[in-house]
């Protein structure tokens, strides 16, 4: 049995249980890496990590570094002397920091890797519609979320599923697995599988403005699985008659109808829907620039389309 030294990188909530089990089953967390304290809301006050807020407290020390390049950062990590380090849910690592250790330093990704490499992997596979995503333990090397996979275990996704939701479920059950592969470290019993290259990749890549913004000429269907795939945050938008509006919530009317493509069909009391192509859409739950979210029913009592 190996005797494990750990480091511990992760910054937003969902790296949080994935430290929590470690703790509780009594391994050594030599440090916790997170990102510098932000200012945050109206005040502006400087907030604190998830992960360095749960670090704290169970008495962990917690280093934050605003550069990973820095030689002083980087002498202190090898002060530490772990012989394994874990990512979740953290930024890009110099070559020098993730070799560091001499067991290596594996990552947590949310997806079932090869297939979702990138920034946002739970967000493009619910966009996309995918009735399956999943879990990966992986070795990092040069080529971001292309090492040897250690362990990865499957999630399915509903047809209604948002990625809040697909998210809440990987964040418990990516606790699990974290822990299933320092035991199989640990105990030495574990084989490296290399990414299987020869299917065709789907990408995860962040989302911007660019990406986020729903087309009427694509399919209904389409349509609400980007919503869906892009709630709670950072939220789909769309631009109808001359107005940007947030969308939050939407269902399919009709996925195969065909007609005027962007055309509005509502009461102005109860429903509003738009025509795709193919397909209608109902929207919802939408907000308005600068005002609130509100449902269809709501916003028609004080503004119209």
């Amino acid at each position: 049995m190996k005797k494990l030294r750990i480091i511990y990188m992760g910054t937003p909530d969902f790296a949080v249980p994935s430290l929590q089990i470690l703790v509780e089953n009594n391994y050594d967390i030599a440090a916790v890496i997170t990102a510098p304290d932000k200012p945050k809301g109206r005040g502006q006050k400087l907030s604190q990590s998830p992960v360095k807020e749960y670090a704290l407290s169970v008495g962990l020390p917690v280093l934050q570094p605003s550069n990973l390049k820095d030689p002083e950062f980087q002498e202190e990590l090898k002060s530490l002397n772990a012989n394994l380090q874990i990512v979740v849910a953290f930024r890009m690592l110099p070559e020098a920091v993730w070799s560091m250790p001499e067991i290596g330093t594996f990552n947590l990704h949310a997806s079932l890797l090869p297939q979702y490499r990138g920034a946002a992997p739970i967000h493009w596979a619910v966009m996309n519609g995918e009735t399956e995503t999943g879990l990966t333990t992986f070795f990092l090397k040069h080529e971001i979320d292309t090492g040897s996979i250690i362990l990865q275990e499957k999630e399915p996704i509903s047809p209604t599923d948002t990625t809040g939701e697909v998210y809440g479920r990987l964040m418990k059950k990516g606790a699990g697995l974290v822990l299933k592969t320092v035991k199989a470290i640990e105990n030495e019993d574990y084989e490296l599988i290399p990414q299987d290259e020869n299917q065709e990749l789907k990408h995860a890549p962040k989302l911007f403005k660019e990406n986020t913004k729903l087309d009427w000429n694509e399919p209904a269907e389409k349509l609400y699985n980007y919503i869906r795939g892009l709630n709670p945050f950072p939220t789909a938008w769309a631009i109808i008659n001359d107005k940007k509006y947030k969308i939050h919530q939407s269902s399919i009317v009709d996925a195969n109808s065909n007609g005027e493509i962007g055309k509005i069909i509502t009461d102005h009391k109860s429903y509003l829907h738009i025509q795709c192509n193919p397909g209608i859409i109902a929207l919802e739950v939408i907000q308005p620039e600068g005002k609130k979210r509100m449902g269809i029913a709501d916003f028609f009592r004080g503004n119209d389309i």
